[in-house]
């Protein structure tokens, strides 16, 4: 038996907030070569030897493309309101231009027909990190025009699906994107260039702008239009270190300014510029680009997994880091080669990130202030442990449950704190495809087997299920 962490007060959310989970395209959905789509970034990326654990890849990955409605009922079974998911760019455009394949198109129509027909609220990511591969060969995120070709795809989308799905988001940790993808070469398509890396962040940014505006263009004025963004927590190593605090405020400016600066205020940080003169002088940022990308949003999604904590080094770093974004000689920090990671202590997940809910609530409180009166919804939220089935095929995750228990606590409190948090969406509904650990690393409140690909709710799905239901965190202590 585990202690409860609970306090002696039940911890209950407002009537209306919504209980979800998240997947994403290419880490579920298999059927690669169906229906006419084509490889994106992360097909050519995962099938070329070296990049992922073991060379795994998402050719099947869970089969979800033709197992949804299975899931669709495993969902309402758990008592979910929503269902965060991602539409795979090359299923619906595969080259990334021109008209849509209506066969592609078809699959999320039906999907979200059965997730409406069992009460449960879709809500649409467009860019998962799926690029078209064509796209990627003509220059990528880099490249000023995937931009447009983003905003082409945005309003097929949503005028096919625009009549019934009302959350919309543009794009999922743009971050990665741009940092992962072309600065440290951890995730696809696999560039180390940081010159590239910054220019890809300003287009993923324009991007969600024309998108924003094209999916306004084509949809009902109800509908929510956002972006989820996977903004650190940023803390120095000794808070009366000069030299620490500026490190915190590179950093800061790279995760989290290069976004948000724009997005919600029109701008870049000046000091973001300032730490990157020495790689590119952003003359890619053209005019009337910032009143592009500074599009009102109708709400916020907020990933988070572990907060960072950063000192001066003593010298240029070199080598891997500590960041808790993959091993890469690489950096995905351009222009901050001066700043050391450390681990920050506490017990881990099994991606090696440190538990801690505070994190979350300080990251809410943020944005609270970043952006008083806009609704915020946790996008994504979850931890990976070495979950196995007992003798009898049940699988038990109290790691994975007193997590949930923790962070929900800490959007509670921000709630309180009056923080205006709509909604959760767990992060991962099942196991699945991890990118490029593979099928190394579970996430997932549902346990998959991957040589069957019989899927088995966890303790954690149960336990997340009756919070849904009720709307009140259950004990945290199972058998």
């Amino acid at each position: 038996m585990l202690e409860s962490a609970q306090s002696a007060t039940p911890v209950t959310f407002p009537p209306a907030f919504l209980w979800g989970a998240a997947t994403s395209a290419y880490q579920i959905e298999g059927a690669v070569r169906e229906d006419g789509r084509t490889p994106s970034i992360w097909d050519t990326f995962s099938h070329t030897p070296g990049k992922t654990v073991g060379g795994e890849h998402g050719d099947i990955a869970v089969d979800h493309y033709h197992r949804y409605r299975e899931d669709v009922a495993m969902m309402a079974g758990l008592g979910l309101g929503g269902y965060r998911f991602s539409v795979s760019w090359p299923r619906v455009q595969p080259t990334g231009r021109g008209p849509a394949v209506q066969r592609g198109l078809d699959f999320y129509r039906r999907l979200v027909d059965e997730l409406l027909a069992h009460d449960i609220k879709p809500a649409i990511t467009l860019y998962h990190w799926d690029l078209p591969q064509e796209l990627e060969d003509a220059g990528g995120w880099p490249e000023r025009d995937t931009a447009y070709r983003f905003a082409e795809y945005a309003q097929i989308v949503g005028e096919a699906l625009g009549d019934r799905v009302e959350q919309w988001i543009t794009l999922n940790e743009p971050w990665c994107s741009a940092f992962l993808g072309y600065g440290s070469g951890v995730h696809a398509p696999g560039r180390t260039d940081p010159e590239a890396s910054l220019r890809a962040a300003h287009h993923l940014n324009l991007a969600h702008g024309l998108g924003t505006t094209a999916l306004r263009s084509v949809m009902p004025s109800r509908n929510s239009v956002a972006i989820s963004l996977n903004s650190s927590v940023v803390r120095p190593l000794s808070p009366q270190n000069p030299g620490d605090l500026a490190a915190v405020r590179k950093i800061d400016d790279l995760a989290n300014g290069v976004f948000h600066g724009p997005i919600l205020h029109g701008a870049y940080p000046e000091s973001l510029f300032a730490a990157t003169a020495s790689i590119t002088d952003w003359s890619y940022v053209l005019e009337g680009d910032l009143r592009a990308i500074h599009q009102p949003l109708d709400a916020l999604g907020l990933n988070y997994y572990t907060p960072a904590l950063v000192s001066s080094a003593d010298g240029p770093m070199t080598g891997p880091r500590t960041d808790g974004h993959g091993a890469s000689e690489h950096s995905p920090w351009p222009g901050a080669d001066d700043v050391r990671f450390h681990q920050t202590p506490g017990e881990r997940t099994e991606m090696g990130w440190t538990i801690d809910p505070t994190g979350l609530h300080d990251l809410i409180m943020r944005y609270t202030r970043e952006a008083p009166g806009l609704p915020l919804y946790i996008t994504e939220n979850g931890a990976a442990y070495d979950d196995k089935p007992d003798p009898d095929g049940r699988v038990h995750d109290p790691e994975r449950v007193a997590y949930l228990h923790g962070h929900l606590a800490a959007v509670r409190r921000a709630i309180t704190d009056g923080a205006d948090v709509r909604g959760y969406y767990l992060w991962s509904l099942m196991d699945n495809f991890e990118w490029a650990y593979g099928y190394e690393k579970r996430f997932g409140a549902v346990y998959v087997d991957y040589a069957t690909l019989a899927r088995t709710p966890k303790s954690s799905a149960h336990w997340y299920g009756q919070a849904a239901r009720t709307g009140t965190l259950p004990e945290v202590a199972t058998d």
